[in-house]
């Protein structure tokens, strides 16, 4: 098709909003939902749908609102364009934070327009400048200090700055002129997606360009259907969504993926032509299995509020050094927590996780009846925390050999099978009592035993340091004689970290 039929037309930001745990990312998000999305709209919003909208002296803006940074990377890795503005959020009374970096390199990674938010400029102990300068060591320079990155001081809990934050993202939004093609058929990207057990496989997608309309057959790589019903992020029913904005759609076959891209397509052949083939999934298996030979295996069992929860939570484990011990996610799933999961993780000896969803009485009963772990999160990082505590725990303790010293037998002074007492001086390191001994002669190991009890100056101690004579009880497989050199050492229980 030659350009001059495309009709292309300015399309308003879609924003992500990143930061670490705790520093009010949440906060912002509800009090621009609460404020800005006028009463009679936002009674309509009943569940978690990952996006809205609202409108700002007279424009709109595109929120994306996941778990966290971990559901925006699972987007980004199925290659994904999700978002045009990024909201880097900072704490003003705690600074960078190990997650605000890992942010800053998603951003730049990504290449995003973005701007910082000082959040909880309320409280008095904010400091403003002091995690300017913190930024900056990141190489964030805010336009304060000669840099171009955009900078606003806010509250999500007061709403003090709010409005500047909103005026910034459509001046970013401007100035990047961001344009959607509604000649072309709609495509766009999956931002979350569930199964309702009234209505089936519902998912909401962010229209990038074209128009999505009822009726449409409509794919994704993993699923494909017939447009059944499309809604507003209020719950009101659509008969058409233009570019940038979200909605709600009914009518797939399966629950699409989180992150996938979708595409409307003439007839169902070609819908599923664009589906890719699931051969591989049976020899991925295999090689899991392969994998976890000889290691050790901590078995886990998903549960979660939404599909997008999980797909972040998934994405989250991957990342997690699994040398030392294989996650095996045994089921994940969306929904609460129930007979047949305790049941599995009974059999199999699973711990559950259960994210963002109830834990109702009589299933907590039962688990802990069982003897079955849950563990209940609503922060994906705390999740991924406790994880980590979990594969250690599976490790153990490890035994670790820790050389003390050495110490030359001068002299035998008694020997009563199979003790003797021996003379000698410490002529490297220290020496303790109770420590295992190796007996070198002629610099071969000839025997072993152990430091019964140890004497300095006629009386009892702990150790002697290198330097020093001293007199040692002695038992072991091997009469000690003058001239052998023993190797003091002793075992230590360190607990291994993944």
């Amino acid at each position: 098709m030659k350009e001059k039929n495309h009709k292309i037309l300015p399309r308003h930001p879609i924003v992500v909003v990143l930061g670490h745990v705790d520093h009010g990312k949440t906060t912002i998000l509800d009090f621009i939902r609460k404020t800005k999305i006028a009463e009679k709209e936002a009674g309509g919003i009943t569940q978690h749908i990952g996006a809205y909208e609202i409108n700002y002296q007279g424009k709109k803006i595109t929120f994306i609102d996941t778990p966290g940074h971990e559901a925006f990377s699972a987007m980004r890795s199925r290659g994904a364009k999700v978002a045009d503005i990024a909201i880097l959020v900072v704490a003003a009374d705690e600074g960078v934070k190990p997650q605000t970096k890992e942010a800053i390199e998603h951003i730049k990674k990504w290449g995003l327009s973005f701007l910082v938010a000082l959040n909880k400029i309320d409280k008095p102990q904010s400091q403003p400048q002091k995690v300017k300068n913190e930024l900056a060591k990141e190489g964030v320079i805010v336009e304060e200090l000669g840099g171009d990155v955009p900078c606003v001081e806010v509250s999500g809990k007061t709403g003090q700055g709010i409005d500047n934050l909103l005026e910034m993202i459509l001046l970013l939004g401007e100035m990047a002129q961001l344009k959607g093609d509604i000649s072309s058929p709609a495509q766009g990207v999956v931002i979350e997606a569930y199964l309702d057990e009234k209505r089936g496989p519902t998912a909401t997608l962010l229209v990038r360009d074209g128009v999505l309309k009822e009726g449409e057959i409509i794919a994704t790589r993993s699923t494909f259907g017939k447009i059944k019903r499309i809604e507003s992020f209020q719950g009101e029913r659509l008969k058409e969504v233009f570019p940038s904005s979200p909605c709600v759609v009914i009518g797939f076959e399966e629950v699409p993926q989180v992150g996938e891209k979708f595409k409307v397509f003439k007839t169902q052949e070609e819908a599923f032509q664009y589906i890719e083939k699931k051969e591989k999934k049976e020899e991925e298996r295999r090689e899991v299995l392969y994998l976890e030979k000889g290691k050790k295996v901590l078995n886990l069992i998903l549960k979660a509020d939404v599909k997008g929860s999980l797909e972040a939570i998934e994405n989250v484990l991957k990342s997690l050094p699994q040398e030392k011990v294989v996650l095996r996610v045994l089921k994940s799933e969306v929904g609460e927590v129930s007979e047949r999961d305790i049941q599995l993780a009974l059999t199999s000896k699973a711990k559950i996780l259960n994210f963002r969803t109830k834990l109702k009485k009589p299933i907590q009963v039962l688990a802990e009846r069982r003897g079955v772990v849950i563990q209940s999160f609503d922060v994906i990082y705390d999740l991924a925390q406790k994880v980590r505590v979990l594969m250690e725990e599976v490790l153990g303790e490890e035994k670790v050999k820790k050389e003390l010293g050495k110490l030359e037998v001068l002299a035998v002074f008694k020997t009563e099978k199979p003790r003797q007492i021996i003379g000698g001086r410490v002529i490297e390191g220290e020496i303790e009592k109770g420590a295992m001994v190796n007996v070198l002669r002629k610099e071969e190991i000839v025997g072993k035993g152990k430091i019964i009890n140890l004497q300095k100056d006629k009386r009892d101690v702990e150790k002697v340091k290198e330097g020093n004579e001293c007199g040692i009880l002695y038992e072991g497989d091997v009469k000690i004689k003058e001239g052998d050199i023993l190797e003091i050492y002793i075992y230590q229980k360190i607990k291994p970290t993944i």
